[in-house]
């Protein structure tokens, strides 16, 4: 089984979390000057690659927070998870690049 480090109550059954897609999204600032189509776009269309990738989870069946992780996604091996508006100690470019 999977376990998942979550950084509020440590390392858990992966069946706890949900993933909520890419991590450190920018918001336009105005949404409501955005066409139709830019903003299908921003919500719809993500990154999808192939390593690592910085996602957001929620410990679902525990403390409920939100959070990040670093994940590659060729392993499925969670790097680091980190707590929201906080940086990750790798970076997904020197990560992927080792």
């Amino acid at each position: 089984m999977l376990l998942i480090a979550c950084p509020n109550c440590g390392r858990r059954p992966e069946t706890e979390f949900r993933c909520g897609g890419q991590a450190h999204i920018a918001r336009p600032a105005d949404p409501s000057a955005l066409s139709d189509e830019a903003w299908a776009e921003h919500l719809f269309v993500r990154a999808n690659p192939r390593g690592v990738h910085a996602e957001r989870w929620c410990h679902v069946h525990g403390c409920g927070r939100w959070f990040n992780a670093l994940r590659d996604t060729v392993s499925d091996r969670f790097l680091e998870t980190y707590p929201i508006g906080a940086k990750p100690a790798r970076t997904t470019e020197t990560e992927t690049r080792a």
